[in-house]
């Protein structure tokens, strides 16, 4: 194994690999979420690991096919597979069915809101279910590229070719269509609710002032941005796709139009995945050689967590508390660090 090489940034760089408690997943991850304290890797196929704090590994069967999404609120984790069903696991280990496409058509895309309510997709329709349990259905011109909810009010984005369409389920009122040409995929409301973020299939993203609908261009990616995570305030949005962690500033009330993004944590790798930490200005973030660091906002300064010379890191998530992160990449080898 290469020994980890911080570039020209830094001499030298703080370390806490001793601290972290490796896994033996044993399977490849897409993603993974914390419930309470227990860290639950989603695999790219079937099943979930559910580890304890003390690292006790159980596995537990969701889906007969390949998982194609999943999402949490802290208190369950709802996934979506292709084999056009619509799961939910609780805190407990608890599976229980949501949804089954008419179909049987692959759940692409799943978004909670913090009131209950839950959105998926399949194909170019949309699906919300309110905490009435209450079902609604939406179709888009093409094929759904991803789901977000409003932070305040049942509003949700469906990202599609050409634009973003902005739907009210619970009103009558026509939805609002966001336009911009090419391929939307990823998209994120900013925690304030003034601004709405497209990944899109070339390396750039697409916003909208939601005021006024003015866009917002941010370019100059090498690659495609596959992971977007806002920072604990909301005035900032980390991002991937490039030998750096590109952050655009949120704050003022023109987002980045006219600005500079921050680059931090250079390293001769691209950047796979980024995760804010919920209350400080802190994030942590993976890269396609498998290391991971910590990254202060602020200054820049970074700690390493996880040495290269593996596969890419596939997911990164923090507790609520900010007092745990789990990590794995994409050949399985996963661990949790305790702070």
């Amino acid at each position: 194994m290469k020994e980890f090489d911080p570039g020209d940034n830094a001499a030298s760089i703080a370390s806490v690999t001793e601290r972290v408690r490796p896994l033996a997943i044993g399977m490849p991850v897409t993603s993974v979420h914390f419930l309470g304290e227990r860290a639950v890797f989603v695999g790219a196929e079937e099943k979930v690991a559910m580890v304890s704090g003390e690292g006790e590994i159980a596995l537990a069967p969701v889906h007969s096919g390949g998982i194609l999404c999943a999402t949490s609120d802290g208190e369950r984790i709802v996934m979506g597979g292709d084999d056009g069903k619509l799961v939910a696991l609780d805190a407990q280990g608890g599976v229980s069915l949501v949804a089954t496409d008419a179909k049987r058509r692959w759940i692409d895309n799943v978004a909670l809101h913090p009131d209950g309510a839950l959105a998926w997709s399949a194909g170019k329709t949309a699906f919300v279910r309110s905490g009435r349990a209450e079902e609604k259905s939406f179709d888009v011109p093409s094929t759904v590229g991803g789901l977000a909810f409003a932070p305040k009010g049942l509003r949700l984005a469906v990202a599609h070719y050409n634009g973003v369409t902005l739907w009210f389920p619970n009103m009558v009122a026509t939805a609002e269509v966001l336009e911009w040409a090419g391929s939307h995929l990823g998209v994120v409301f900013s925690p304030d609710n003034k601004f709405l973020v497209t990944a899109m299939h070339e390396p750039a993203l697409h916003g909208w002032r939601l005021a006024d609908h003015r866009h917002m261009r941010m370019t100059g990616y090498p690659g495609r941005v596959r992971s977007m995570s806002w920072s604990a305030g909301g005035k900032s949005l980390a991002t991937s796709g490039a030998d750096t962690v590109i952050i655009w500033p949120f704050a003022s009330k023109d987002g980045p139009m006219g600005k500079e993004p921050a680059m931090l944590a250079p390293l001769r790798a691209r950047v796979s995945v980024v995760a804010c930490h919920p209350k400080q200005d802190i994030l942590a973030a993976g890269y396609s050689d498998g290391t991971i660091l910590m990254v202060r906002l602020n200054d820049g300064a970074e700690i390493l967590v996880r040495r290269n010379g593996t596969a890419p890191v596939a997911a990164l998530a923090w507790n609520g508390k900010g007092t745990m992160l789990a990590f794995a990449a994409e050949d399985g080898d996963a661990g949790l660090l305790e702070l």
